[in-house]
Formats: C-alpha cells, sequence, structure tokens
C-alpha cells in the first residue's frame, strides 16, 4: 500500500495527474451494469468488452466520463471493440474487486494492485491462463514486456495476468543543501563517515547563519520512509530478498541490517535525525523542506518538481544537489528496486471475451502507447526538433487519459525522457531516475506471494516497528538476534524454503 500512495504521489508531483475520486460502484452496481451491458445493443455491432480499473485519483473535465471522452473513443476505435468501464473508489480498491469477483456477472477484464489477490485466485482457478491468447492476440504485449515480468505472473507454468511495468525502476537518491556546505566549507559527502560529519555540521553549526540552533541535519518519513541509501550502504534493502552462498535470504534478518540499525540509531541518539520522524507524513516533510530549516534528505525522484521547487521559490538563494549514494564500511552502496510489476490485468475464467480484452491491452502497449502515454499531438504537445513541447493547460485537461495508459505501461526509454524533460528540464527529472537506476539494489524474489506469505507476512511485518523503537532507543539493539528468532519462528523459515523452491525452479528454467 506504501508503494502504491507513492505511485499516485509521483503522479502529481511529476505532472501526470489531477484530483478527485470519479465514480462509486461497487457490488449490485456492478451486478446492474453488467446486466445492462449484456443487454444494451451496440450498432456498430462491435463486442463489448466489460473492464474494471482504478480512477488513480485522475480527474474528467466537465462534461466527460469514464465511459465517454476522446481516448476511449481512440482506444475503441483502434480495436474495433466497444469497451465499457467501472471505477471503483480507489480507497478499498481491492475488497471492491473481491465483491465483483463474487458476483454473477462477472466482467472481461480487471486491473488489479496486488500480487496476493492474483496468487489467491489462482489458486480458486477462478482466473483465466493466458498463454494461448497471447500467442494468436499480443504480438505487442510479448515484444515489449520483459521475461522477467511475465515470470512473475508465471504460476505452475501458465501465465495468468499481463503485468504493466514500473517506468521508475527505483525512487531514492539523497539531496543536499549546497549552499550550506559552501558555507561551511565542507564537501559533498561520499562514505557513511563524511555524511555523519555533514550532518553533525548541518545540525550544530548553524548553516543557515540565523544564531539558532534551528535546524535539522537529516528528514526522514514514518515507517522508516526515505532510509533506502542508508540502509544501501550496508547491502541490504528492507523487505527484499538477497542472494546469499547461492541461497535466497530476507534483508530484515541479516547482521548487516541490524549494522544499518545501528548507525541511524547513532544519528538519532545525537540529534542528527529529525526527531519527529516516527510521525512525519509526506506532507509534513514538505512543511518543514519548505521551512527552509532542513539539510538534508532521501529525495523521491520528483520532489525536485514538488517540495524543492516550493522551497526554492520561498528561498530562491537556495541550492539543492543531489548527492553520490553513501559508501559503507564494506563499499556497498545503493537504494532498494520498485518492483518490476506495478499492476496486473486478469480475466476471469470462462470470459466470453479474453480475445477482444488481450486486443485492447496489446493495442495499449504497442501502436496506441506514444498518444495514451504523451496526449494527443499537437493538442497536449507537438514536437520541436528531438524534443518536444508541452501545453501544460491542455496536459492537466487530458490527464485522465493515465487511466487507460497505466492498464500496460511497457518500457520506453525516449518517451520517458521526452516527456519527463518538457516538464521543465531544470528539474533533472530524467536524470534522477538515471542516476537511480544505475544504484539499485534488486529484489532477487519476483514471483507470485507464496503460500506461506499469504498466512504470516501481516504478523511477520511488525519486525518493522521494532526497528524502528531500536533507532530512538526504546528496545537496545542487542534484541537484534531476538527478533530475528521470533521472525524464524512465527513463519520466516516456512516463507524462506518456500522462496528457495521459487528460486531453484527459477534458475532451472533459465538453464
Amino acid at each position: 500500500m506504501k508503494k502504491r500512495t507513492l505511485y499516485r504521489l509521483a503522479l502529481v508531483l511529476a505532472g501526470l495527474s489531477g484530483v478527485g475520486i470519479l465514480s462509486l460502484y461497487a457490488g449490485n452496481q456492478w451486478s446492474d451494469m453488467a446486466s445492462s451491458t449484456a443487454n444494451e445493443p451496440d450498432s456498430t455491432d462491435r463486442p463489448t468488452v466489460s473492464i474494471v480499473l482504478d480512477s488513480l485519483g485522475l480527474a474528467f473535465p466537465e462534461g466527460l466520463h469514464e465511459n465517454d471522452n476522446p481516448y476511449l473513443d481512440y482506444l475503441e476505435n483502434g480495436t474495433k471493440v466497444k469497451l465499457r468501464i467501472l471505477m471503483p473508489p480507489t480507497e478499498g480498491y481491492d475488497e471492491k474487486l473481491n465483491v465483483i469477483m463474487a458476483s454473477s456477472n462477472r466482467p472481461d477484464l480487471l486491473n488489479v494492485h496486488s500480487d496476493v489477490w492474483v496468487a489467491n485466485y489462482v489458486k480458486q482457478q477462478a482466473l483465466m491462463p493466458l498463454d494461448e491468447l497471447l500467442e494468436r492476440h499480443g504480438p505487442d504485449l510479448l515484444a515489449r514486456i520483459p521475461q522477467e515480468a511475465w515470470d512473475n505472473v508465471t504460476y505452475n507454468g501458465r501465465i495468468y495476468a499481463i503485468p504493466s511495468i514500473n517506468e521508475a525502476r527505483g525512487v531514492e537518491l539523497i539531496y543536499a543543501r549546497k549552499d550550506w556546505l559552501d558555507r561551511l566549507g565542507l564537501k559533498p559527502p561520499r562514505t557513511l563517515d563524511d555524511y555523519y560529519e555533514v550532518l553533525k555540521a548541518f545540525t550544530f553549526e548553524d548553516p543557515d547563519g540565523n544564531g539558532k540552533d534551528d535546524t535539522i541535519g537529516l528528514l526522514m518519513t514514518e515507517n522508516l520512509g526515505r532510509t533506502g541509501p542508508f540502509f544501501g550502504a550496508f547491502g541490504v534493502q528492507l523487505g527484499q530478498w538477497l542472494e546469499k552462498d547461492g541461497q535466497l535470504v530476507f534483508a530484515d534478518v541479516q547482521p548487516q541490517t541490524k549494522q544499518a540499525l545501528a548507525f541511524l540509531h547513532k544519528l538519532y541518539a545525537e540529534r542528527l535525525i529529525d526527531p519527529e520522524f516516527p510521525i512525519n507524513k509526506n506532507k509534513n516533510l514538505e512543511q518543514k523542506l519548505v521551512s527552509g530549516k532542513v539539510g538534508m534528505f532521501s529525495a523521491a525522484w520528483y520532489d525536485t518538481r514538488g517540495p524543492l521547487d516550493l522551497h526554492l521559490k520561498s528561498d530562491p538563494s537556495a541550492e539543492w544537489i543531489p548527492l553520490e549514494y553513501p559508501v559503507g564500511p564494506g563499499g556497498k552502496s545503493g537504494t532498494y528496486a520498485n518492483p518490476l510489476v506495478r499492476e496486473y490485468n486478469v480475466i476471469p475464467a470462462h470470459s466470453a471475451h479474453g480475445e477482444e480484452a488481450i486486443r485492447v491491452l496489446n493495442f495499449i502497449a504497442g501502436e496506441g502507447h506514444s498518444t495514451l502515454k504523451l496526449g494527443f499531438e499537437n493538442e497536449v504537445w507537438r514536437s520541436s526538433g528531438d524534443e518536444i513541447e508541452t501545453n501544460f493547460e491542455e496536459h492537466l485537461r487530458h490527464i485522465y487519459r493515465g487511466i487507460y495508459s497505466s492498464l500496460v505501461d511497457v518500457p520506453e526509454p525516449l518517451i520517458t525522457k521526452q516527456r519527463l524533460d518538457s516538464l521543465g528540464k531544470h528539474f533533472n527529472l530524467y536524470d534522477n531516475l538515471l542516476r537511480i537506476e544505475s544504484n539499485l539494489i534488486p529484489n532477487r524474489f519476483n514471483g507470485l506471494p507464496t503460500p506461506a506469505m499469504g498466512k504470516y507476512n501481516q504478523k511477520l511485518s511488525e519486525l518493522q516497528g521494532a526497528f524502528i523503537r531500536m533507532i530512538v532507543g526504546v528496545t537496545p539493539l542487542e534484541q537484534f538476534e531476538e527478533y530475528v528468532q521470533w521472525w524464524e519462528r512465527e513463519g520466516g523459515l516456512e516463507i524462506t524454503t518456500e522462496v528457495n523452491e521459487w528460486y531453484q525452479t527459477a534458475h532451472e528454467r533459465e538453464r
């Protein structure tokens, strides 16, 4: 859920989103709509495909809605299919999908956020295997979606979902106040020891020159947010699986995680971290950055067009620069990788329109991709040499196109660069993405959730709270090993066994 929220925030701050939740259907309302659609004559004699998708919080211009707009017309004309769209509320979206799946009139295609949801319905044999449909009707899907993503939606050798790829392969890189570094006569830090010295100076040496002890060295957020590069300095990332001696191990219970917690505890104990970090939400982060009292934080790639831009507007003399990732005592550095797959498109078993649903997704990934991603040429944007120029008023008016394009995002670096540069080259959005992508620590487990994960993950997530207590000193770091034993005893060992069974199978397929 946290990563899903970050994605929506990225849409807003990178200029890809508006506001508003659009349609409030669920349960009986879906059944009513499905029934009326089934009986509704179509003057074009085109087959009708019903799709359930997320609004992503994007708003339609006045007079338009999800079933009446130019981008839907573009999709229908390009696929020769009539579309009926249902958008449940974003809040509790996956639960609404459960209600829909329990109805007698299931849709032809559902857009799903959760791999756990997909795995659950695969086990119930409620989803259609898609291999043969893809071979016949999905050439662009097969060509443009990487094999690793297909592995992520393969269960017992069959493909059960069409993945939508995360355009941003990672999120975090560290930004710091260069004007503060210059005023204090400091160079940009490189090692963890360098970072420690800079944070100490930012906190106690009056970097803003107001004669007061009122600056924050490092800003973090709740749930250990904005900490990826510091864990990366020890070669780990929370919640990910690492390879060790030919086996996968869970990063959270490795000795390197204890070392990272010890480093953060030292910073906190010496007041170099904002003491309110356990309750800082993204809005608090923005407010504190705009106040001009923060020297360093692990930024999201899109923050240069968000809170940092707001700060520079309030204080044009400030200067923020990206730093090299901190290098730890073992020479490690980096940050977490986003899951390769962001969303999943599934077709309920026994759907009468599986072929047409695949054709729609194939069009979104192929012929229609550029238009749905960028908007209509010469209306939302126009070519200017190798670059594009965006009409921001029209861009925002047409922002709802993202509801459809996000169904199947596929890697296309040129379009990503053109689009992000058109939002303002000075924001360095594309450069930020490149810097992050060259410093990713990948999660070595990318399969569907294992049965034991479904049984134990909710309880085992309590480990994060223990880590926060260790950082603030409520729980001694010496108890880390006790928490490791608790994690193993409460299902962690069973999960590890299943993960490695998957890992061995994946390696056999590669051979």
